[in-house]
C-alpha cells in the first residue's frame, strides 16, 4: 500500500512543474503575438500625403539602432547655428553637408561602435535598468553609402517639428550650452549628454519613432526594433530615385 502512495507523491511535483511550464508557455506565446501585432501594425492606415513635400529626410538602419540624417542647412533650419560644425569632430572642419542624430543608452553607445562588439553586461543593463542616455551626432561631407538608409519627403513645417524633438533631446548646462561627453568612433562625431533615461520601455528606436511622428511620418505601434521603423517608414511622399 505504501508503494502507490510514494509514487503519487513523486508525481505531484511533476504535475505542478508541467502546469507551470504550460502557463509560462501561454504567457510567452501571448507576448510574442502582442509584439508581432505591434510590429506589423502602422499608426496610420490608408492613403495619405503631406501637403508640401519639400524636405528629404533619411533614416539609417545600423542593425539594432536607427538614426535620423538631415541636411546641415536648408531654407528652414541651419544646424551650424545650433551645433557649430567645427565642434562636432576631432578634425574641426566646417564643410559637412549632412548630420546624423541618434539617442540611446550612454554606456552602450560609447562602448559599441558595431554590433560585433556588444558587451552583454552593458546590453543587459541597458535593457532592464533605467540608464543615462546620450545623443550621438555624426557628420558627413557626402551622403553615406556604406549603411542602409531610407528616404521620405516631408513639409517644412513638419521638419521644424522634428528638429525641435532633436534639439530638446540635448541636456544643457546652467549657461544653456550642450554638454559634450566625448568624441565618437572616428574624427567626425561626438556624444552629448541627453535628457531622459534609456530602458526597454523607451529605446533608441522609440526615440526615432517619436521624432518621426512629430514630422507626420508613419511608424509602427511597437517601435523597439530598427527593422520595424524601416518597414513602416512612409510620409505619403516618395523621394526621387
Amino acid at each position: 500500500d505504501s508503494a502507490p502512495a510514494i509514487r503519487r507523491q513523486n508525481l505531484k511535483p511533476t504535475v505542478k512543474m508541467r502546469k507551470i511550464i504550460q502557463r509560462l508557455g501561454i504567457v510567452i506565446l501571448s507576448l510574442s503575438a502582442f509584439l508581432t501585432i505591434g510590429y506589423l501594425t502602422p499608426r496610420k492606415w490608408g492613403n495619405y500625403s503631406q501637403a508640401d513635400c519639400t524636405i528629404s529626410l533619411y533614416i539609417s538602419n545600423q542593425g539594432i539602432h536607427t538614426e535620423i540624417i538631415v541636411p546641415v542647412k536648408n531654407e528652414y533650419f541651419d544646424w551650424n547655428q545650433y551645433l557649430p560644425l567645427t565642434e562636432i569632430g576631432r578634425d574641426a572642419t566646417s564643410d559637412y553637408k549632412y548630420l546624423s542624430f541618434g539617442w540611446g543608452d550612454r554606456a552602450f553607445m560609447l562602448e559599441t561602435s558595431t554590433s560585433a562588439i556588444i558587451n552583454p553586461v552593458t546590453a543587459f543593463k541597458a535593457l532592464f535598468l533605467p540608464t543615462p542616455s546620450t545623443v550621438h551626432v555624426q557628420s558627413y561631407r557626402v551622403f553615406p553609402q556604406n549603411i542602409e538608409t531610407k528616404c521620405v519627403k516631408i513639409s517644412g513645417e513638419n521638419y521644424l517639428k522634428m528638429v525641435n524633438v532633436i534639439k530638446n533631446s540635448f541636456l544643457l548646462d546652467a549657461a544653456g550650452n550642450k554638454i559634450k561627453i566625448s568624441y565618437g568612433y572616428d574624427n567626425s562625431d561626438s556624444f552629448y549628454e541627453a535628457k531622459g533615461s534609456y530602458s526597454i520601455l523607451r529605446t533608441c528606436n522609440d526615440w526615432t519613432a517619436e521624432a518621426l511622428q512629430k514630422a507626420d511620418v508613419n511608424t509602427p505601434l511597437w517601435s523597439t526594433l530598427s527593422s520595424a521603423i524601416m518597414f513602416h517608414l512612409n510620409s505619403g511622399c516618395e523621394c526621387q530615385k
